[in-house]
């Protein structure tokens, strides 16, 4: 069995876990005392670096990696994610980190709270913002979202490193061809229920997109109230949320390697954010929304209401892939065969905020 690293983002700190021969361990927590809202494991280089989205009471937030696999860590000695003096904010949160694709080897991608994007060219030592996503003539209409006004999500085309896709709660998805130096709203289909027009050029509170390994056209979005798919790169979306027990949720990942197969975490509602008739499952489907299945062997079969968030769902890029999430409620679950059996890997963990995992040697 491949061995893996995961990593997992608490309210309270960073636990890794490691996979060898078939058997877990986990340790931390990496960061005590401060609440780690981004994860990224980039698998590019010669050795995987994990990248960490740290935020300090006392201090605030920073950007942390580590090329040793966690066991040490390294923080510039300037902040690497800055807001510039004439933007007349600072940062807040950093709630992403994507590194990009082969096309870009050293670019890796900030998301931040106040709505900002920031890009590195040497695998997240240093960032810059992304000048024309933060001037978009839309920014000063966009509303905060129940977390903030964050750039959440991050999706980059490995085919073209000029073609980047982004997720902001609330204001919606944007995208650029041209590498950042033009966006444009690619909301056509999304709802938002929550406006008197409910199909808006912009203002959907999107809470998580994937993009499918094999038709790198097709994503997957979970909205707040919605599962779309779209099979033009964003520029229109698909109601796909049939056959779910709820279309509300926070968190969609794709498979690795397997084309139309994606995974959900229904919630009940915006108003009650507990798992879906408060049963703990993961929905799947395999062909790319017309159909979901939901997977349970293994997990909780009493009453649950730990509820996933939108970076607490993960897969690796083992065969068969792993699947993970965690909840609310400090537990972390892992699948080794595609979703299709559990094993619980933690729990009485702190709140848990994102989970990222990859195969290491």
């Amino acid at each position: 069995m491949t061995d893996v690293l995961l990593a997992v983002g608490t309210r309270k700190g960073l636990f890794i876990g490691r996979r060898r021969r078939g058997t877990w361990q986990l340790s931390g927590a990496h960061f005590p005392a401060q609440a780690v809202y981004s994860l990224a494991i980039d698998t590019r280089g010669a050795r995987p670096r994990l990248l960490a989205g740290a935020d300090s009471a006392h201090w605030g937030p920073s950007v942390f990696h580590s090329d040793d696999l966690g066991e040490t860590w390294h923080e510039p000695t300037r902040p690497p994610v800055k807001y510039p003096k004439d933007t007349g904010t600072s940062l807040e949160r950093v709630w992403q980190l994507h590194p990009a694709g082969p096309a870009a080897p050293e670019v890796v991608y900030a998301g931040t709270e106040p709505g900002g994007l920031f890009r590195s060219e040497d695998r997240g030592e240093t960032f810059e913002l992304v000048r024309a996503l933060w001037e978009h003539p839309s920014r000063g209409k966009w509303v905060p979202g129940g977390g903030g006004l964050a750039v959440h999500t991050v999706v980059t085309d490995p085919r073209d490193a000029a073609t980047v896709t982004v997720a902001v709660s609330a204001a919606g998805v944007f995208r650029t061809r041209d590498g950042g130096a033009s966006w444009a709203p690619s909301n056509k289909g999304v709802k938002a229920v929550f406006l008197p027009d409910q199909h808006p050029e912009f203002g959907q509170c999107v809470h998580k997109i994937a993009q499918d390994p094999v038709d790198r056209d097709r994503l997957y979005l979970q909205n707040h109230w919605g599962v779309y798919r779209s099979d033009d790169s964003g520029t229109s979306w698909t109601d796909i949320g049939g056959g779910l027990p709820s279309d509300f949720g926070f968190a969609v990942a794709a498979h690795p390697r397997r084309g139309e197969v994606a995974y959900l975490f229904p919630i009940t509602a915006d108003i009650d954010r507990v798992p879906a008739e408060h049963r703990c499952r993961v929905f799947r489907t395999s062909d790319a929304g017309a159909s979901w299945e939901p997977l349970s062997a293994g997990l909780p079969e009493e009453d649950h209401y730990g509820t996933v968030l939108r970076d607490a769902l993960s897969v690796d890029d083992a065969d068969p892939a792993g699947v993970y999430f965690g909840n609310r409620n400090g537990q972390v679950y892992a699948s080794s065969d595609d979703g299709d059996s559990w094993q619980q890997l933690a729990r009485h963990l702190p709140d848990v905020l994102c989970v990222r995992a990859a195969a290491v040697a």
